[in-house]
């Protein structure tokens, strides 16, 4: 794990074929070097004494290869699978990470004969699966995508569309959050995740430079993407409308937002 590790913080250094990559400082790397070959306790205890953007930086060093190991066999996006592991795991601190190894939030469901463990979730005490290791919650996470049939439209989308594969795990119903997608996508641009599926640039920019077309041919659009640091205070103001107009037109219960969300504003 070790060897690996170096190697990838390695690479992470370097730029090649004119792509943008993520740049992890040497903090990151001090960080990642501080958890290796810890028990799960131990880890989280040292994940949990650095800020969270840095817990973040150091949880993507320690499992972009196995999302890519897993990727490759399964077809799954890494950059899904990471930004699931940040956001259900909670960089590795969350509860169920640290006492079961459950990166996933993977409920035991019927027919599940492993280990398990009692976690308070949608209801009191639910049902979650435990692993002896990290790795096993990262195959377990890919065969309980690839094989469950409501999961099989996912796969004849393309692995670089994070965009649809967010979108289509939501509809899917892996979660109940009505943000999930929008979580996975922000998680996913803000960290650069997209570099592990082999892409070259996020599908933002591409869309950015879709919505620019638009406006040059006089399009009126109706929606609004939101980017890092927009609260709707501030997309009312300058639509000319109201938060509680916004919440209403978009079936909103709370002020949160997520980057990359559309919003309509008119």
């Amino acid at each position: 794990m070790a060897r690996i590790l170096t190697f990838f913080l390695s690479a992470l250094l370097l730029t090649s074929c004119g792509s943008k990559k993520v740049v992890y400082n040497g903090e990151v790397k001090r960080n990642a070097k501080k958890i290796e070959n810890k028990s799960p306790n131990q880890t989280a205890k040292k994940l949990a004494d650095m800020d969270a953007h840095m817990r973040m930086k150091v949880y993507v060093v320690q499992y972009a290869p196995l999302s890519q190991k897993e990727m490759k066999k399964f077809g799954i996006p890494a950059s899904i699978t990471l930004a699931q592991g940040l956001l259900e795991s909670q960089a590795g601190v969350g509860k169920l990470a640290v006492k079961s190894n459950n990166h996933f939030g993977i409920k035991c469901h019927k027919g599940w004969r492993g280990p398990s463990v009692s976690h308070n979730d949608d209801a009191k005490g639910e049902c979650f699966r435990k692993y002896k290791k990290v790795a096993q919650s990262y195959r377990d996470h890919s065969e309980f995508l690839r094989y469950r049939d409501r999961y099989s439209k996912l796969f004849k989308m393309k692995k670089t569309d994070y965009v649809s594969w967010a979108h289509g795990l939501k509809k899917a119903g892996y979660a109940t959050d009505p943000q999930y997608a929008y979580k996975l996508i922000s998680l996913i641009e803000r960290y650069e995740l997209w570099q592990f599926d082999g892409s070259k640039e996020p599908i933002k920019s591409k869309i950015a430079k879709m919505g620019k077309s638009q406006k040059s041919k006089g399009a009126g659009s109706q929606d609004y993407s939101v980017k890092q640091g927009d609260t709707l205070y501030a997309i009312a103001k300058q639509f000319n409308t109201s938060v509680q107009a916004l919440k209403e037109l978009n079936g909103l219960r709370s002020n949160e937002l997520a980057v990359g969300q559309q919003l309509k504003v008119k």
